[in-house]
């Protein structure tokens, strides 16, 4: 396997927000609040993804998230905070990335190039729990 374009050195910062290295890297470090939902925390994560470009257009990212609260039963975590880390980050914000690190997966690099095109926004639409009845 061929080794990915960029390995950027670990800068995860002391305090949330965004942050640019000495290594014309940027870091991005968000925290998810024990109160906060999966709507919430992937809104937030989406913004900073955004943000990060808009200031440093084409830089390469790293993503550092830290989960507070949320315990249970899969890897440790709730559901709802195993698939925003399993699903969500791996296929909504992993291409738009260089590497990231979450409480579940550790350090990851991007095996490929991170893409710069973001959507405009970021639409979360939740499984409706109600049940059609005859």
């Amino acid at each position: 396997m061929a080794e990915p374009p960029i390995i950027p050195a670990y800068n995860k910062p002391d305090a949330p927000g965004i942050w640019m290295n000495f290594d014309n890297t940027v870091s991005i470090y968000h925290v998810v609040e024990e109160g906060d939902t999966f709507e919430e925390a992937a809104n937030d994560a989406f913004s900073f993804l955004k943000k990060a470009e808009e200031d440093f257009p084409g830089w390469p990212r790293v993503f550092y998230i830290d989960i507070l609260g949320h315990e249970g039963e899969q890897a440790g975590f709730d559901a709802d905070f195993y698939e925003f880390q399993q699903e969500f980050f791996f296929s909504t914000m992993a291409p738009f990335l260089t590497g990231f690190e979450m409480p579940a997966t550790g350090a990851l690099i991007n095996p490929t190039e991170q893409r710069n095109d973001l959507p405009d926004e970021l639409v979360v639409r939740v499984p409706d729990d109600s049940t059609d009845r005859l």
